[in-house]
């Protein structure tokens, strides 16, 4: 039985079947602005979804055609520390699903621990490590719950984000994606932790959403926004502000990406 919310969704979208969705992290809301026949659908008319208490999250769908091919947004996240529910999102991955959606591309802000990673840049998210330890899928009953996570981020979906980035002249940094739970930003001594371990970047997003496409069968690519250096690499504080400054530069950089995949692969 589909949800009430994949039932107005179908309504809603009057006969348009996308099979690409964007999740549009801090900076990329204006990307929003690019669709054409866009249709708009609050959160708040979709029974289940989640309300972002977040600046900087509109909280709604848009669909319609970018780069001449059918397209479905999220523009805005609910997030873990908002609420302290790591599912927050399955309605919204689970509606997605049910539609017909098959590859979604997620894009989160994040802070660099790579001195060679600069704000504004855009990093491709090859593989990511949950350091928070928590789950999207921690009470689900059936056995579907043991989700596969070695190829979690698609290879021809990252394939065709290198070859869309080198197609309009902007360079697409790789690594590996530390999720922490927020909303606290991390201490220097987590961010040579997590250097160590092997991460390249940290946030507060995304890896919830990674598990749950899986969870339902959904291919699964990421990019960060590098919006600061990790705690304690410049010795300046950081900040909400300071993600919200820099995210359009290296927004609009992943947007210049983001058109050529859809073109491509759309």
């Amino acid at each position: 039985m589909i949800s009430p919310a994949t039932t107005t969704l179908i309504q809603k979208l009057n006969g348009l079947a996308p099979r690409i969705a964007l999740v549009l992290g801090s900076g990329l809301g204006s990307l929003v602005d690019a669709v054409e026949n866009a249709i708009h659908i609050p959160y708040s008319d979709l029974p289940g979804f989640p309300h972002s208490g977040v600046s900087g999250h509109a909280g709604e769908v848009v669909a319609g055609y970018l780069s001449g091919k059918p397209i479905l947004m999220l523009a805005g996240r609910a997030h873990y520390y908002e609420k302290g529910d790591a599912s927050v999102m399955r309605p919204v991955i689970a509606a997605l699903a049910e539609i017909g959606i098959e590859s979604i591309i997620l894009t989160n802000a994040a802070g660099s621990i790579r001195h060679d990673l600069a704000p504004g840049s855009v990093m491709l998210i090859d593989d990511h490590i949950n350091y928070s330890g928590l789950n999207p899928l921690i009470g689900e009953p059936s056995d579907k719950r043991f989700v596969g996570m070695t190829t979690a981020y698609d290879q021809q979906l990252k394939d065709a984000l290198i070859i869309a980035a080198s197609e309009v002249g902007e360079k697409l940094a790789q690594g590996v994606y530390m999720w922490f739970s927020g909303p606290s930003f991390e201490t220097p001594a987590e961010i040579r932790m997590a250097r160590t371990l092997g991460a390249d970047a940290v946030g507060m997003s995304t890896v919830p959403e990674v598990i749950l496409a899986r969870f339902y069968g959904l291919r699964v690519a990421a990019c960060s926004v590098i919006t600061n250096f990790g705690a304690g690499m410049t010795g300046a504080e950081l900040s909400h502000e300071e993600t919200k400054d820099v995210a359009p530069q290296g927004g609009a950089r992943l947007q210049k990406i983001l058109h050529s995949l859809i073109q491509e692969i759309g």
